[in-house]
């Protein structure tokens, strides 16, 4: 028999909250104290090996479609394993798809990015039908109604997984479909149509057909869904169920075979005469179903900062563990500085993803502004930086990191999507520019938050003079991703600058805001790897 030897243990039955000093540090100053103790119990359930087991399960065992039943009638169903269901019925117990509406304080919407950002690190297919219903209630809020009608059910915390009528159900999930497939981002191209059929009071019944190229987690009880009208594109609401108790003609074409999310069942339908309940006014569909896009797009920078975080403290585990030329990987210089690297820009990822939630904890003017400029600009770069970290992060662990035993591959294939939907790269770019040309305060609170940083920090205020100088090219099309990158950047700096270790901060604004070639492991001379790295590592009970 051949001895198994220099292989470090799994990252398991660690709390997922307490072991990340970063999070913990960022959740309490931005307004979500007074939840420590029911994050840290979420994070120890979700950091035992059990629950990471069930995210391997259910990444491993993926959903299937059954579109007839035996006797050839229509179905549209869809079977996911049950550790699938386990998990999403321990982020609905946690309330993360509802939470801050159900219980509205200080800090809820803080409170509640926190657990998402880990919830993300054990598996995140569940993470999409959690953010459609938690992003869909200021949308059906517009509806009384409707939301009179769906609240209860979306408030609740027992997970009810059985396809049956949504009055016969103790919980509900809404999904959403909007792209199609001639369209794409181009939301004003969709083509299907829907006809008005019926009234009752103030609530409008239509009659909608047509198609959807992707709509995610085709179990969820009912759909937000864009639709044509005489005035132009209409938001609608479209259960899996009509009123009268039979099944809505929601069929269910084929699932995607996709890169990751490999747990989350996204499905291409077509609508037959699908019964529809109108969300707003007629040719206003796009404004009233951007509103749950933006809270969609505030969970992909945070599943992106999770994840980051994940792949992280994966490489530092194995790098503290595993021994090479006789002494452990992390002691290697050149292995240190590509840990450390690695660990800033999780940081800093975190600290913007927490203090971004903590503006949708308040509607003032200047929080209003600041998240409708920044929940883009923070998806374009966070999720653009998180590829590239998660490759890196993985050749750490060399041959092992290609293997899907151990994480990182799933990280590497999961990433990208965050990068995709809810409005890919480009279309985040350009809506940042039309953020700030529509947006009188935009420049005034960017500046205000970032006014102390820039004062005790030289490079900080040289960064953004720079960007002043050459403010000429916001508006520049060609020019918006460099735009955008250099103001995420400088909104990064800002916050390490106020609340992280000065040593994470410096080595931050010398890599990022002195000309950085962008690769990591490239930290300047002089930087403490080995306590920015310390900082990073998670810590097993």
């Amino acid at each position: 028999m051949i001895d198994v030897t220099n292989q470090p243990p799994p990252l398991e039955n660690y709390n997922l909250f307490d072991s990340d000093a970063v999070l913990r540090e960022a959740a309490g100053r931005e307004g979500a104290s007074w939840a420590e103790s029911s994050l840290q119990a979420l994070g120890a359930r979700l950091g035992s090996a059990d629950v990471i087991a069930l995210g391997v399960e259910a990444n491993r065992n993926t959903p299937t479609l059954r579109a007839f039943d035996r006797s050839g009638a229509r179905i549209d169903e869809v079977d996911f394993h049950p550790s699938w269901h386990a998990l999403l019925g321990l982020a609905m117990e946690s309330g993360l798809h509802s939470s801050p509406w159900a219980e509205p304080k200080r800090g809820a919407h803080v409170a509640r990015a926190a657990g998402c950002f880990m919830l993300a690190q054990i598996e995140s297919g569940v993470y999409c039908p959690v953010s459609m219903t938690y992003g869909a209630v200021p949308t059906l809020k517009r509806a009384p109604d409707i939301a009179a009608d769906w609240l209860p059910r979306i408030f609740s915390r027992s997970y009810d997984p059985r396809f049956r009528p949504a009055p016969e159900k103790t919980a509900a999930l809404i999904g959403m479909a909007m792209t199609e497939n001639q369209g794409g981002s181009d939301l004003r191209a969709n083509v299907s149509r829907a006809e008005f059929h019926d009234a009752d009071g103030e609530r409008r019944y239509y009659r909608l057909n047509g198609h959807k190229w992707f709509m995610s987690a085709p179990m969820c009880d009912a759909f937000l869904m864009l639709a044509q009208t005489d005035a132009g594109p209409t938001c609608f609401l479209v259960p899996r169920w009509k009123p009268d108790g039979t099944r809505n003609a929601i069929h269910i074409r084929r699932l995607k075979d996709k890169l990751g999310n490999r747990s989350n069942a996204s499905s291409e339908v077509e609508l037959e005469n699908a019964h529809a309940e109108l969300l707003g006014d007629e040719g206003r569909g796009i404004p009233t179903i951007i509103e749950m896009g933006n809270y969609t797009r505030l969970d992909c920078v945070i599943g992106s900062s999770g994840l980051m975080r994940q792949a992280v403290a994966q490489a530092i585990h194995h790098a503290r563990y595993r021994t090479t030329f006789q002494k452990h990987l992390v002691d290697h210089a050149l292995m240190s500085n590509v840990l450390a690297d690695l660990a800033i820009e999780a940081e800093a990822a975190t600290l913007l993803a927490l203090r971004l939630a903590r503006a949708y904890d308040d509607d003032s003017e200047e929080a209003l502004t600041f998240r409708r400029v920044v929940t883009p600009a923070a998806k374009f770069w966070i999720c653009k930086r998180a590829p590239a970290f998660a490759a890196e992060a993985m050749e750490v662990l060399g041959g092992n990191g290609y293997v899907e035993d151990f994480g990182l591959a799933r990280i590497y294939r999961e990433v990208p999507v965050n990068s995709i939907w809810e409005g890919s790269g480009n279309i985040m770019c350009l809506d940042v520019l039309r953020a700030l040309a529509k947006a009188p305060l935009a420049a005034a609170v960017l500046a205000d938050e970032m006014r102390d940083a820039a004062t005790a920090d030289r490079r900080l205020a040289q960064f953004l003079a720079r960007m002043q100088a050459t403010a000429t090219s916001v508006g520049d099309e060609a020019q918006a991703r460099v735009f955008v990158r250099d103001l995420v950047v400088a909104l990064q700096a800002s916050l390490l600058i106020r609340h992280a270790p000065q040593i994470v901060a410096d080595a931050f604004c010398a890599s990022r805001l002195d000309g950085g070639s962008g690769a990591f492991g490239m930290l300047p001379p002089r930087v403490d790897t080995r306590r920015i790295v310390e900082r990073a590592a998670p810590v097993l009970r």
